[in-house]
């Protein structure tokens, strides 16, 4: 398995010749910036390597407690962290899911200390109908650079562990 710092290398090495194909994939200029942003936070900060005590992990700083139920769920390498699509989904829904609970925790506070009545779930709904109606191609592009940058580990993990398997097999038949 590569070094966290083998694993930064590839993503930002990589970073231009994947949102270059993007670009002449789906030939949206005004959806590079999103694209490449997203593959490299996905590299560097929301990658699969989030299910242990590992670089990623780490550049969370203060915040990085947030991570600790994840670790605790699931095992290294496991399909549902370091699987195709299913462990973006699943990072994802974690994060906003206590993201959520967070919101939901300080609306509280604020309502019950300033006695404020508004309703913080109309709120939400209204706008995230809106947002959702209006920002889906790029929700779908940011969706697809955390994907890959996600897949860029966790491929490169696999090919450095099939590849030590074949050398230290080739290396006993010696």
């Amino acid at each position: 398995m590569p070094s966290g710092r083998t694993h930064d290398r590839i993503t930002v090495l990589s970073v231009v010749p994947i949102t270059i194909l993007f670009y002449f994939i789906f030939r949206r200029k005004e959806l590079i910036l999103w694209f490449g942003l997203s593959y490299i936070f996905s590299g560097l900060m929301f990658g699969p390597d989030l299910d242990i005590y590992s670089l990623q992990y780490k550049r969370w700083g203060i915040g990085r407690w947030i991570w600790l139920p994840y670790q605790y769920s699931f095992k290294h390498r496991s399909f549902l962290s370091h699987g195709f699509l299913i462990g973006t989904i699943i990072r994802l829904i974690y994060f906003f899911v206590i993201v959520m609970i967070f919101t939901i925790f300080i609306n509280m506070v604020i309502q019950f200390f300033l006695g404020s009545t508004y309703n913080w779930w109309i709120l939400f709904t209204t706008n995230y109908n809106k947002l959702r109606a209006q920002y889906l191609e790029e929700a779908v592009t940011i969706f697809l650079g955390l994907e890959l940058g996600s897949m860029s580990h966790s491929i490169s993990d696999t090919l450095v562990t099939n590849f030590k398997r074949l050398k230290t097999k080739f290396l006993k038949t010696k």
